[in-house]
């Protein structure tokens, strides 16, 4: 019997070693002290580490991570401006939990509201900008479930702007780190996810931020804690160096030590086992490629050079590639448009597919242009 159980366990914990690319070394649940938890790369969405990350959690104030995600492209469409004023409402001013101790008809700028949403995750503010964007909280919650359908997280469903306990008011640990990957792309959240300590109303209010790893964690750029009774203490953690950009979700902690603690404890994790390369481009990537019916007998190709991979750490020479075209490339070719790919893998993995393009375009042969083609031809005979 002992033997069968020795067996059993020996063979599980092969499928994990060799469930891992090459390179990455294995984490045990017991190191991340969560219920959920998923460990996600920002350039490419891959997940490095997860743990019940699709589970259905509350997740207190990191729902301000979608609040603030639609702010951002209200700023980024023209919509709204850092310096326009928001009036807060009653309801805005009624928020419990933490807050600025908004005044029903008090004003602030967008950039004070943002400071106090983000830093020191102010309930009252963050509706009070969902007002200003929206109308209304109600239609601005519309708004953000709309856009989590958009982020493909299928695991959420929005009722408030600020994360205060709801019943039907849930996520997960997978969507948080889809739609905080969305977030940092706005890279002027960063003035506040990085800050540890602001002020507004003139400086009689200070603003002192709610995630201590900006003291005591090397890379991290934010993004967000939360607190309530019923998700625990919880986290969306972004961090980089050297050029790996990382998000760590950690939901339903036992306290907010312990959240700090595991989302230090997958960053580590990632930054000690991946890194990001730039591929080599093979050289039959450059090759001019033949188009049929085409006035030019070739279109030249064009491939992105700044395109960047993830690899185990050491393998970066271990990664093959492989150039596949279209079956037929008929003239008329548009400039851009897509004639092949280049596949990247390592072990049999795919780590990223980037297309080859048209660099110009290519028109297609008429009778009129055949015509003229071998006039001008004629003329240049001796």
């Amino acid at each position: 019997m002992k033997l069968k159980k020795m067996s059993a366990c020996l063979l599980a914990a092969m499928a994990v070693l060799f469930s891992l690319p090459l390179g990455a070394s294995a984490m045990s649940e017991e190191e991340v002290k969560a219920p959920s938890a998923v460990l996600m790369e920002a350039q490419t969405g891959k997940v490095l580490y997860e743990k019940n990350d699709h589970e259905q959690r509350a997740c207190a104030s990191i729902t301000k991570v979608m609040t603030l995600l639609l702010v951002m492209e209200a700023i980024d469409s023209g919509k709204i401006g850092m310096d326009d004023t928001v009036t807060a409402s009653e309801h805005a001013a009624s928020m419990g939990g933490s807050d600025i101790w908004l005044e029903p008809g008090e004003s602030m700028t967008v950039d004070d509201m943002l400071k106090a949403t983000v830093i020191a995750s102010a309930n009252d503010a963050a509706v009070a900008l969902a007002e200003y964007v929206a109308g209304s909280e109600d239609e601005f919650v519309a708004q953000m479930n709309q856009r989590a359908k958009e982020l493909g997280m299928k695991d959420t469903v929005f009722k408030n702007v600020n994360g205060l306990d709801e019943d039907g008011h849930v996520t997960s640990a997978y969507d948080i780190a889809l739609m905080s990957k969305e977030l940092i792309k706005h890279k002027k959240i960063y003035d506040y996810t990085k800050t540890w300590m602001d002020n507004v109303r003139g400086g009689k209010t200070q603003l002192v931020n709610t995630n201590k790893l900006l003291k005591s964690y090397k890379g991290i750029t934010g993004l967000k804690t939360g607190t309530t009774g019923k998700a625990g203490s919880c986290i969306s953690a972004t961090a980089e160096r050297d050029g790996v950009s990382l998000i760590a979700v950690v939901l339903g902690s036992s306290s907010t030590s312990d959240r700090f603690k595991a989302a230090s404890t997958l960053l580590d994790y990632g930054f000690a086992n991946w890194s990001v390369v730039k591929p080599q481009i093979p050289p039959e990537a450059n090759v001019p490629i033949v188009v049929e019916n085409g006035m030019n007998a070739v279109v030249e190709p064009n491939v992105n050079s700044n395109e960047s991979i993830l690899v185990p750490k050491g393998k970066a020479g271990d990664v093959k590639s492989k150039v596949s075209l279209n079956s037929e490339i008929r003239a008329p070719v548009e400039e851009g448009q897509v004639l092949g790919k280049i596949t990247y893998s390592l072990n049999n993995e795919v780590l990223k597919e980037s297309e080859i393009r048209a660099k110009k375009a290519v028109e297609a042969i008429t009778f009129t242009s055949a015509f003229f083609l071998l006039l001008r031809l004629a003329m240049m005979d001796p």
